[in-house]
């Protein structure tokens, strides 16, 4: 704390593990002091640079490598960072402070203020901890949460007192409060000129190339990676990749649930598959329904924002695991939205109204539903078809497939996969490192014609890539997710939970779902999912129960 200006860190050391990497870190030569979480990847490389520009270094690690480069490169140094960051910086000299959020939004930069502070944490309940939030209900951001399955489109949360900095975002704030916010790195789907001459064997080799390099830069650590392996595609890749580049001793974990009707809760087949072909270090974790239901209070609690992707229990369950055996992870997640590997890309290809198209594929409900759904207070304008609409209608010169994965990987993907993910493996003190999010990745697949993505199931490049390093049995099996189908199909003892929740008194108060169409859901909750195939009565019991769990 120093003049009008505080910053507080609990650090997990995956790079110099010594005490001179602690944080808040602060450079009395240059002035300035941060608070950063995530890794440069590339932080070696810049490090040489800067030395070579007289930079002196008192510790190993990437958090001082970002205090000599935004000496060296101002704000913008974060477009030479390669790694997922969210940090703040504060010039002793002119009291301004400068946050910064990584391209994808892999690590959050939750925001609240008042009309004397701001404050900033990479959690949402670190802020409510503090006291002085308004935590009314934002209706755009239920209204969004209802819609597009728990997403909050940035820069709204569901609560009026907290925002989140949108991704790949730089916001300086002034010692007179004033600010300012600039977009550093922008993505375009949709084919170059200059690319209409590449073949599918050159996009194949490009992808592989790009993949593999990103796999390599996210082993950079001071202690063992591991993977988690689901045995579908993306991870399998992940580990075929390491064990080409010689990687020994790889440790990988996998995690499977109880089967609920016919919906299976493993794939192990896969997962078992994978690990004996490349000799790693299997911990196969098999949780049984009661562990889950016990779980399920403290997974909420953990959670910055409510989360109604019933895997999120699942990566809470396996991360407690996987955090007793390493400390940082790849993971597969993003695979999907930047290849093209969802079921409703294909019905996009020819759309000729993109928005209505999307809209039908993609959200749990439209607006005439929501209005069974919430208390009349609760509904305004139908601020998630809006959303989607202005969107279409900005990218209107691209085409709709293009416009659709550029919409899932900028806001989708942001609030969904990636964000339950990094939540859920942080609360056990885990890092989840992944590298289908590495931009230049990302980038190279936005330019890839989306017929040589969408095609024959999806992800169809990224397939033809793999097929050198990943046995036909992982690439051509059916397309599998991370399930756990208690909270899919909602019976016994998962019944009396989501009961019990929606009866608890500050639910009654709250008034937030109409009784009546509660009622609806309690009495057929198998029979009431979204057009993905989720629980609608699960969506509604996880935002009250995040709701009750942080006393809103």
């Amino acid at each position: 704390m120093q003049d009008r200006v505080g910053f507080g860190h609990r650090r997990l050391s995956i790079l110099d593990t010594e005490s001179t990497s602690n944080q808040p870190m602060i450079d009395s030569e240059l002035g300035l002091a941060t608070a950063f979480n995530g890794c440069i990847y590339n932080f070696r490389e810049l490090r040489r640079e800067l030395q070579e520009k007289g930079y002196r270094f008192f510790s190993d690690g990437d958090t001082e490598v970002i205090l000599k480069a935004y000496a060296e490169w101002g704000p913008r140094c974060v477009e030479r960072f390669l790694g997922m960051f969210a940090f703040a910086i504060w010039e002793r000299d002119s009291g301004r402070v400068v946050l910064a959020r990584d391209r994808l939004g892999i690590k959050p930069l939750y925001l609240a203020e008042d009309e004397n502070r701001l404050r900033f944490a990479s959690t949402l309940p670190a802020l409510l901890a503090a006291g002085g939030v308004n935590t009314e209900i934002d209706p755009v951001g239920l209204h969004n949460y209802m819609s597009l399955h728990a997403v909050v489109v940035p820069p709204r949360t569901i609560l009026k007192g907290v925002r989140k900095l949108p991704p790949a975002t730089l916001m300086i704030v002034e010692p007179d409060g004033s600010r300012r916010e600039e977009t550093y790195w922008t993505l375009q789907v949709g084919r170059r000129p200059q690319d209409r001459a590449m073949s599918k064997e050159e996009w194949k080799e490009a992808v592989l190339d790009a993949l593999t390099l990103a796999v390599k830069r996210r082993q950079v650590a001071d202690v063992p990676v591991g993977v988690l392996l689901s045995g579908g595609l993306d991870s399998s890749l992940v580990v075929a990749l390491l064990a080409e580049s010689g990687q020994t001793d790889l440790k990988t974990f996998a995690i499977g649930f109880e089967s609920v009707r016919n919906l299976k809760g493993d794939e192990f087949k896969y997962s078992d598959f994978v690990a004996r072909r490349y000799g790693t270090k299997h911990e196969k974790i098999e949780i049984k329904s009661e562990a889950t239901l016990d779980a399920l209070p403290d997974a909420i609690q953990a959670m910055s924002e409510p989360m109604m992707s019933h895997d999120a229990i699942g990566f809470y369950l396996l991360s407690e695991e996987v955090a007793k055996h390493v400390k940082v992870v790849q993971s597969g997640q993003g695979a999907d939205e930047v290849f093209g590997g969802y079921h409703w890309y294909p019905k996009m290809m020819q759309s000729n109204d993109p928005a209505s198209d999307y809209a039908r594929v993609y959200f749990d409900r439209d607006h005439q539903e929501m209005r069974e759904v919430l208390d009349p207070r609760y509904i305004e304008e139908d601020y998630s078809r809006e959303f989607v609409e202005e969107f279409f209608e900005r990218e209107r010169n691209s085409r709709p497939i293009d416009a659709t994965l550029q919409l899932d990987t900028e806001i989708m993907l942001v609030d969904d996969p990636v964000k339950r993910v990094d939540n859920m493996t942080m609360a056990w003190g885990l890092e989840a490192r992944v590298p289908f999010l590495d931009h230049e990745l990302v980038e190279l697949a936005a330019r890839i014609p989306a017929e040589l993505k969408v095609r024959e199931g999806g992800k169809y490049i990224l397939k033809e890539a793999a097929r050198s390093v990943v046995p036909a049995e992982i690439i051509d099996r059916p397309k599998g997710y991370f399930p756990v189908p208690s909270l899919k199909y909602i019976r016994g003892p998962f019944l009396e939970f989501a009961r019990d929740v929606l009866s608890e008194p500050a639910a009654q108060e709250r008034g937030l779902f109409n009784r009546e169409y509660v009622d609806r859901l309690l009495a057929n909750p198998e029979g009431e999912l979204t057009p993905k195939g989720h629980s609608k009565l699960w969506q509604v019991v996880l935002l009250e129960s995040w709701l009750q769990a942080h006393n809103l």
